[in-house]
């Protein structure tokens, strides 16, 4: 497993080692010692999640707050979704920027989400089978999210003049500042 840690420290993309041959692939999606050592540090987790989402569907940005708070390690399993994390930790150097990636089945590629950071995602394909691992249970009293337009972010999610499909919790999300 190759680590690249993005410009939002703590946060990384991971890329597997596939093997492919005429019969099709093989990769280690994940080892849980391989993958403390890529990241410099352990995590454990204790709840998966699975979505699945039409084309044009955003989910986010979302985040758990305080002792809920949550690390995920993202993946797509089938389809393409843009994948957006924003730095909300109000001490860090990188507090409110954000980095997006093409997570797909094709790339095989995953994303680790630290606590202290939003998350949300675009289906970029006709469907996407969405995977993510957390560290901490999920708890409906300690969520919240920002809006996926807020203009001081300034995300690019590359719809063009098409409004992406929101869920009502996501469309009566709150700005960022």
């Amino acid at each position: 497993m190759k680590a690249i840690e993005t410009k939002l420290k703590g946060c990384f993309i991971l890329e597997p080692q596939v093997f492919e041959d005429d019969r099709g692939y093989f990769f280690e999606s994940y080892n849980h010692e391989a993958f403390c050592n890529a990241i410099g540090r352990e995590v454990v987790f204790v709840q998966d999640n699975f979505s699945f989402s039409k084309k044009g569907v955003l989910r986010g940005l979302h985040y758990q707050k305080g002792e809920h708070a949550q690390s995920k390690l993202v993946s797509v399993l089938e389809g393409k979704v843009q994948d957006v994390v924003v730095d909300i930790r109000k001490d860090s150097p990188t507090y409110g920027q954000h980095i997006s990636i093409e997570l797909s089945s094709d790339n095989k590629k995953q994303l680790f989400v630290p606590r202290g950071f939003a998350h949300g995602f675009l289906v970029l394909s006709e469907t996407a089978h969405f995977f993510y691992k957390c560290d901490n249970y999920y708890n409906k009293e300690a969520e919240e999210g920002i809006r996926y337009d807020d203009a001081t972010l300034g995300i690019d999610w590359n719809v063009g003049l098409n409004k992406p499909f929101l869920s009502k919790r996501d469309s009566s999300l709150y700005q960022f500042m």
